[in-house]
Parts: structure tokens; C-alpha cells; sequence
């Protein structure tokens, strides 16, 4: 099955935590306009709630994941120190 492109680069939020080579767990993410929902493969095992960043399609509505922690966050809460 052909990949889907649009969702690479997309980050989300996982509803199923991901079991590392054991399994996949369950992405939302929002595209298109909408939110769908994609198995997620990761190396690691994460958590449910996690936030992840989607590194590739590999087709059927699966993805490969890696944690992700927005770095803009971090200068956010310098500013809210300064002031």
C-alpha cells in the first residue's frame, strides 16, 4: 500500500501506548482538516498520552513514532519567568 506523505511531520498524541518491537499502539493526530487515527510503531515502548512526532509511513494506516517534546515550550516558559 502506497504511504501517506501528509502525516509525516505531524505530531500527535497516542490514545494506545506503543509496546516498542511487541506491538504497536494507537495515534491521533490532527491532518487534513480533521483528526485520524493510525497504528503507531515506536523502538522504545511509550506511554498512553505520550506526545509523539510521526517519522514515516508505512502504509495501511500505520506509522512509525518517536517521543517529541516541542522546543519552542521551553522558550515559552523563559519568557513567562522574565515577566
Amino acid at each position: 500500500m502506497a504511504q501517506d506523505e501528509a502525516v509525516i511531520g505531524c505530531t500527535g498524541e497516542l490514545l494506545i501506548g506503543t509496546r516498542g518491537s511487541a506491538g504497536p499502539g494507537e495515534i491521533l493526530v490532527r491532518i487534513r482538516g480533521g483528526s485520524e487515527t493510525f497504528l503507531a510503531w515506536s523502538q522504545e515502548p511509550l506511554p498512553i498520552g505520550a506526545t509523539v512526532l510521526v517519522v514515516e509511513s508505512r502504509g495501511c494506516r500505520e506509522v512509525d513514532v518517536i517521543e517529541w517534546a516541542d522546543p519552542l515550550d521551553r522558550l515559552r516558559g523563559d519568557a513567562a519567568d522574565a515577566g
